[in-house]
């Protein structure tokens, strides 16, 4: 799991990040809101820690312009001020959570990991079952059906196109290179008289996932990354 700290405290930010190192998470961090805006929309997080008392950007705005950009990202505030309507106000710039100083390491990882839960593909409700079907936006992904729906309508998918989609699903939030999706295409046969470019498949998924709140970002030189757009 990845994270952006945004902490101007240099002895602070060292030893949170040595802590979240220490418990799993490779951890990117960032001295002034500027720089945490900048890195939180234009690479791959799971999530954002932002101090509220950062220079050059505040860290309300910074969470305000990232939920604009990215607005399923999970986003943890970190502050000294406690007041209620200082609460009010990190939640309502559209914090997940909102955590006061000084507070215990184990707490902070506590509500990082319950912000990553809230934020993780849904079960389809009402099932006992364990299921294969997951719910991301609109879109929801059947493997065991093998069906695909937006906000309830069903969309058709070739062989490759329902390989590619779950070969993006399963790997959320992670780049897939080309090299992985051809190999996911080796165990099928080739679609007769289809195209053999990966980008029209890439392009024709895309039309078919809009409205769904999910998109395909090409990641360039690297692949692919499935992004949720709501």
């Amino acid at each position: 799991m990845r994270a952006l700290l945004a902490e101007d405290d240099a002895i602070l930010a060292d030893a949170l990040g040595a802590n979240l190192r220490s418990a799993g998470f490779e951890v990117e961090v960032a001295d002034n809101g500027a720089v945490a805006e900048y890195l939180l929309t234009r690479q791959t997080f799971d999530v954002g820690i932002i101090d509220i008392g950062l220079p050059l950007v505040d860290g309300l705005t910074v969470v305000q312009r990232v939920r604009l950009a990215k607005p399923g990202m999970p986003l943890l505030i970190l502050t000294a001020l406690d007041g209620l309507h200082n609460r009010v106000a990190g939640l309502n710039a559209g914090a997940d959570d909102y955590l006061t100083k000084p507070f215990d390491f184990p707490e902070l990882e506590a509500r990082i990991r319950a912000v990553l839960r809230r934020s993780q593909p849904t079960p389809i409700p009402g099932t006992t079952e364990p299921t294969a079907a997951l719910v991301v936006g609109q879109l929801q992904f059947d493997r065991d059906a093998r069906r695909v729906t937006i906000a309830g309508q069903a969309i058709d998918l070739s062989p490759r196109e329902w390989l590619l989609l779950d070969l993006l699903l399963s790997q959320r939030r992670k780049v897939i290179t080309k090299e992985q999706i051809a190999q996911a295409w080796s165990t099928e046969v080739s679609e007769s008289g289809g195209p053999s470019s990966l980008e029209v498949y890439i392009h024709r998924l895309r039309r078919k996932l809009e409205g769904s709140g999910v998109g395909i970002r090409t990641v360039r030189g690297l692949g692919y990354l499935l992004e949720t757009q709501d």
